[in-house]
């Protein structure tokens, strides 16, 4: 059940020609008063052909007049409005129900408190099955203004209370991060001109996707410019930027004029102190361009960056930045993924940003690595490196769950809806970008002795998963990454313990999937010598026999080509 405090302005009689009329949208069929401050007497045009809608607004306002010639001043924006509608399973609530329901809203609201003889005066129309419509007139009997602040908190819980109460669906508590709904002028605007989204959906849309690129509050506002959106900057008087207000092209008002949303009301994450705040914590040390020569790509960059999030988790304050950066990184990735994933990844993205807020203030600079990681993909990634971006998926799966475990833990339920979202997208854009790594790699599988020999490094090395591993259609594929690593130099049975520590397996729904993305991830180089490295822990950490010289560079080289002992022979 979905109530939504509207502001109304000073038109009772207005408010009550629209609530009686034909409607604009839904048609009013049987208007018609279910609940009031006072049944007795009350006329109702819905159901006494003699009531009018002035009287009826007259009665209403009766306390206003009277404070109005008290006090000498007209009061202002006195009309309180509330639709209050049921979820579309919900079953048929009859009038007495839609009653009791509309008392409960208006005592939550301090419109009419319990046992208060001198409230608001108040009525409940129904036109619908489905809706009511709650009028108030916020002047109480005794001349004072009732106490509305933060009234939307508490019609909000009355709601939850009451789905429980009459059975009906079972909506989450909100926690004021979200952004604001779409209003039906906006709705029906877009609809009229074409456009898939309200203006504020479609500029979230846009502002999200200027972050990564951005790294600065100038160059913020900049970027937004050159991207086609009409931006109005406010400043103080030594020209710093204070704040700022984003507007849709061709979105205008009746007089023709541009119609702005400051960003704070687009999304309460993206007012600018809060970018600001973002952008120069993670500012690079240096331009992205200039790492274009790193032995790694950007995705794989960005797939190391996520092992930060894990570590981040243990403070709330970090883990806020963290998830927030995380959001940030999937837009990116997003951005510059191949056409067939775009779609997929743009959805995960979009759900992801619920997410990203909520009422812990995050330590921005915690996820430093994250953000580095997103705006190196935007400025330096041409495209995936072989099976380098189907890693970083994975990856992100793991990342979006463990996000979304957090926000469970914290009761945080419309973000940690918001991740499960983010991640089914993930999955489906991870198995597409994984599909011709396993063609690949099924069509040349290890021969059957080789295999036996792996499955047993899998028993071994993995216990508690084995039997999932070499039941999943991609252990054949598995197999033959283990067959190269092994190639290369590296031990399987070492390769699968490493990669089954790196993340839990459980959740995973293919884990020799998820198996063959980390040490594709982990094994890309060939093993180091590991001799050599004994020698020169030795040589460096002083481990040779006591009374032994220093050894000489030919004889360190003896150790790391044959493994011999390289001390002084008589």
């Amino acid at each position: 059940m979905i109530a939504a405090i509207k502001p109304a302005g000073s038109n009772t009689r207005g408010l009550l020609a629209y609530l009686y009329g034909p409607g604009r949208r839904d048609e009013h069929l049987d208007p018609h008063i279910v609940a009031g401050f006072a049944m007795l007497g009350m006329p109702d045009p819905g159901r006494d052909e003699n009531a009018t809608l002035t009287e009826l607004g007259r009665h209403l306002d009766a306390p206003v007049r009277l404070r109005n010639n008290e006090f000498g001043q007209k009061v202002t924006d006195h009309v309180w409005h509330c639709p209050v509608r049921a979820a579309p399973e919900d079953r048929y609530l009859s009038d007495a129900e839609w009653a009791e329901i509309a008392q409960r809203i208006v005592q939550a609201a301090d419109i009419a408190p319990a046992g208060d003889d001198l409230a608001c005066r108040w009525i409940a129309v129904r036109h619908a099955d489905d809706h009511i419509h709650i009028l108030a007139t916020t002047v109480r009997e005794d001349g004072r203004r009732p106490k509305l602040h933060d009234s939307g908190v508490r019609v909000g819980d009355a709601c939850r209370e009451i789905e429980k109460d009459y059975g009906l669906r079972r909506l989450k508590k909100g926690d004021r991060t979200g952004a604001r709904r779409p209003t039906q002028a906006e709705m029906h605007k877009a609809e009229r001109l074409g456009w898939d989204q309200t203006s504020p959906e479609w500029l979230q849309d846009r502002i999200r996707a200027a972050i990564p690129h951005v790294t600065g509050a100038e160059e913020f506002i900049a970027y937004l410019e050159a991207d086609g959106i009409e931006v109005k900057a406010r400043r103080g008087p030594s020209g710093d930027l204070l704040g700022y207000a984003a507007g849709r092209p061709g979105d205008v008002n009746v007089a023709g004029e541009q119609i702005y949303h400051p960003g704070s009301k687009i999304s309460p994450d993206l007012s600018l102190p809060k970018i600001k705040a973002r952008l120069e914590s993670g500012r690079p040390e240096e331009h992205p361009t200039a790492r274009r020569n790193h032995p790694s790509t950007p995705w794989q960059q960005a797939t190391d960056a996520l092992d930060t999030l894990h570590t981040g988790l243990a403070d709330d304050t970090h883990a806020q930045a963290h998830i927030a950066a995380l959001g940030e990184l999937l837009e990116a990735t997003a951005q510059k993924a191949p056409a067939n994933l775009r779609a997929e990844l743009r959805a995960a993205s979009k759900a992801f940003a619920r997410a990203q807020r909520s009422q812990i203030r995050a330590e921005d600079r915690a996820a430093h690595a994250l953000r580095s990681a997103a705006r190196d993909i935007v400025h330096t990634a041409t495209g995936p490196d072989g099976s380098a971006l189907a890693v970083l998926l994975a990856g992100l799966v793991w990342a979006a769950i463990v996000a979304g475990r957090w926000h469970e833990a914290k009761n945080h339920a419309h973000q940690a809806e918001a991740a499960r979202q983010a991640v089914q997208h993930l999955r489906t854009a991870a198995d597409h970008a994984l599909t011709p790594t396993l063609t690949e790699l099924a069509a040349r599988p290890p021969r059957a002795q080789a295999c036996g020999v792996l499955a047993s490094d899998v028993r071994a090395a993995v216990p508690d998963h084995a039997k999932r591993i070499l039941a999943d259609p991609a252990w054949p594929a598995l197999a033959t990454v283990l067959a190269d690593a092994e190639a290369r130099g590296h031990q399987p049975h070492q390769l699968l313990k490493e990669a089954a520590a790196q993340r839990e397996l459980t959740t995973a729904r293919h884990p020799a999937r998820v198996l063959i993305t980390r040490i594709q991830h982990t094994g890309r180089n060939p093993a180091p010598n590991r001799r050599a490295e004994a020698a020169r822990r030795r040589s460096t950490t002083g481990a040779w026999p006591a009374g032994s010289p220093i050894p000489t560079p030919q004889q360190a080289a003896r150790v790391a080509t044959q493994g011999g002992d390289a001390r002084p022979r008589r």
